[in-house]
């Protein structure tokens, strides 16, 4: 969040004085492309390049800078993620600090139930699916890893988030009939939480399919919405306002084809209950 904070506070400041992306990259011995990622706080920043981007900006007075300077140090320490690098993809580590930094999140999936919903029994059947080279003790990892972002729903202000899953995630059998049997009973459990909205697409709705997608939006205002969207391999971000604007609209569309909250959970539960006979 401090670099998605200063990369938005650079961007205004270059803005303010007219001065293009590329020139600044020069004044940085970079690109164009580093300021975007720089902006975009997609990338840890050096203060040496702070300071002579604050200068070719104009920022003098010394408190102004030294606060900024601060602020970028602090953005550099490792976040508790780090400690997985050895089990999460790269790419995922940006998602995972939006994650962290929104106040509401959407999501659409159609795969599996999502990690901020699993179970531990369900995470640890999903990680041992992965490549061969993947061991057991990277599943545990694996598994942990997806326990402790959960913590995110644990904290004074947890962020709104709002899931509109495929029927079929609730078919697809993972871990056999015990884990997906618990796992349902966990969503169900999630249900009644104030900060969840649970909605199921019914198999039966008609729509195109552009695949899962998470929107992410953040309590401070100048920053703009992000869309993530998950590839196997790799993630993509966008934050142009068309892009953004085009899957709130497919968001919305979705939200209104699928059961409501109350209708959602009565599916959920029967799913459960009667797992063994479908």
């Amino acid at each position: 969040m401090q670099r998605i904070v200063i990369g938005a506070q650079l961007r205004r400041l270059r803005e303010a004085h007219g001065i293009s992306a590329e020139e600044a990259g020069y004044a940085i011995r970079g690109s164009q492309s580093k300021i975007s990622r720089l902006e975009l706080g997609r990338i840890g920043f050096k203060e040496r390049d702070v300071a002579d981007l604050l200068t070719l900006y104009g920022v003098t007075d010394e408190g102004e800078r030294e606060a900024l300077l601060e602020l970028a140090r602090q953005a550099n320490a490792p976040a508790w993620w780090h400690q997985y690098s050895d089990v999460m993809p790269a790419w995922l580590e940006t998602y995972i600090g939006l994650e962290e930094a929104s106040n509401f999140v959407r999501s659409v999936e159609s795969r599996y139930i999502p990690d901020i919903l699993q179970t531990g029994t369900y995470a640890r059947s999903l990680a041992v699916l992965e490549p061969t080279d993947f061991s057991l003790d990277d599943a545990q990892r694996q598994t942990e890893f997806t326990l402790r972002r959960q913590q995110l729903l644990q904290g004074g202000s947890p962020p709104l988030m709002w899931f509109l899953l495929d029927e079929a995630v609730l078919c697809r059998l993972v871990g056999g009939l015990d884990v997906m049997r618990d796992q349902l009973q966990h969503l169900t459990e999630a249900c009644a939480l104030p900060n969840i909205t649970i909605q199921i697409i019914p198999t039966s709705t008609p729509r195109h399919e552009n695949g899962p997608f998470t929107l992410l939006r953040f309590s401070d205002q100048s920053l703009s919405d992000i869309v993530f969207i998950e590839h196997s391999n790799s993630g993509l971000y966008l934050d142009r306002p068309s892009d953004v604007d085009w899957y709130v609209r497919q968001f919305n569309s979705l939200a209104i084809k699928a059961l409501k909250p109350t209708a959602s959970l009565e599916l959920i539960a029967d799913r459960a209950e009667h797992l063994d006979t479908r």
